[in-house]
């Protein structure tokens, strides 16, 4: 049994986030070499809806990993599963490192791109490697961020798998998506924004995407109460 406002309010939060998040993704350029510093920041200094866009991620990924918060809420009253209680204080860290991360990526590293757009030629060096220094920031904490969401995801489907509140190709879902976006972030950790990191990252982020997706539409679906039975 799952409190219906709280089951509501953790739907709405799944669903919402993704849409969100698909957005700003959306809109936030991609350049053919990420590890190319010139190339990327020359598409970020002409981007004017960098910024709305890396807000618009962020409250994304908020919404989301505050209907995972919920959702362990929810079931910690009804489930002896100790992961609920880890995964959530996962989901807490991933919050602050994501806020982190888009202070670095959606605001610092956009002024900092601008600066040496605009900067005379003498200058434009030392403008570059501001910026350059400001993206390793940004490759540090989206790789952490990439290792610790991962890690939460695949904790939450193992708490799924050990309750009937969910059918265990939910559970799957969350452990396979779990640890290919934690093996993201140990490649980002070593290559940095990397065609072999871009490789792994874009279909762990799609199924994890997908299984948030599953959970808003279950928990919107089951009105207070859980009646999908375990497959």
């Amino acid at each position: 049994m799952l409190d219906g406002s709280k089951g509501k309010i953790a739907a709405v939060c799944a669903i919402a986030g993704n849409i969100l998040l698909i957005i700003g993704t959306y809109f936030h350029p991609v350049p053919a070499d990420p590890n190319d510093a010139v190339m990327a920041f020359t598409e970020y200094a002409g981007d004017r809806l960098w910024v709305a866009s890396h807000l618009m991620q962020l409250a994304g990924v908020v919404l989301i990993l505050t209907a995972l918060i919920v959702i362990a809420d929810l079931q910690q009253a009804v489930s002896s599963s100790f992961y609920y209680r880890i995964a959530a204080a996962g989901a807490i860290a991933c919050i602050v490192i994501a806020a982190a991360l888009q202070a670095i990526d959606g605001i610092a590293l956009k002024r900092a791109v601008n600066v040496w757009s605009a900067a005379p030629m003498a200058k434009k060096d030392i403008a570059f490697y501001a910026a350059l220094a400001i993206r390793q920031a940004e490759v540090g904490l989206a790789s952490t961020l990439s290792m610790l969401l991962g890690v939460t995801a695949a904790l939450y489907g193992l708490a799924m798998l050990g309750d009937d509140s969910f059918p265990n190709w939910v559970a799957a879902l969350a452990v396979l998506g779990g640890a290919a976006t934690a093996v993201t972030g140990v490649v980002m950790a070593y290559t940095g924004f990397s065609a072999m990191e871009m490789l792994i990252s874009m279909p762990a982020n799609c199924v994890l995407l997908l299984w948030m997706l599953i959970i808003g539409i279950l928990m919107w679906r089951a009105d207070g109460r859980w009646t999908t039975p375990k497959v």
